[in-house]
């Protein structure tokens, strides 16, 4: 069995969840179980990527159909638990070995925005077996999260 490795797409460039489910998709095609768990997105491209299933399991947990960025700081206050749910989710499917690759999307904003910590979101990685992988994605990398991390793509706009 080939080893996990976790992978993160991070920068200001556009791609980086699309390049997160072009991984997906392949590792769906050759057999694998996927799971992505979205976090600060909108909700309306979900329903395009839940026909994927059950090859691919789409998971979000916030209830806001809205974009994180776009709530006011009372609605961020309230989703900050549903936040927490999805990491716990992602800690669980990681300890159980449910997937083969589990795609946490938009995670790093998570850190971004102090809805979890770095090291929080440390202890869920490290809950991964050596077989399962993991790609993170968002705009800003903390240094633990590069440190700890296989391969990391910096995704730049050049023009």
């Amino acid at each position: 069995m080939e080893q996990g490795k976790l992978q993160v797409y991070y920068g200001n460039g556009q791609g980086k969840s699309s390049a997160a489910l072009g991984n997906a998709i392949r590792c769906a095609g050759n057999g694998k179980r996927v799971y992505i768990v979205q976090f600060m997105k909108e909700q309306n491209n979900i329903d395009f990527i839940a026909r994927l299933e059950p090859e691919v399991k789409i998971f979000r947990f916030e209830r806001c159909q809205e974009c994180f960025q776009d709530l006011s700081e009372e609605q961020k206050r309230e989703e900050k638990q549903n936040i927490i749910n999805g990491l716990n989710f992602a800690k669980k499917a990681l300890v159980t070995e449910e997937c083969d690759l589990l795609v946490l999307d938009e995670v790093l904003g998570v850190v971004e925005e102090g809805m979890a910590t770095e090291e929080e979101l440390l202890n869920v990685l490290k809950a991964r077996s050596l077989f399962t992988s993991v790609i993170l994605t968002g705009t800003n990398l903390p240094e633990q999260i590069a440190d700890f991390a296989d391969e990391v793509m910096n995704i730049v706009a050049e023009k």
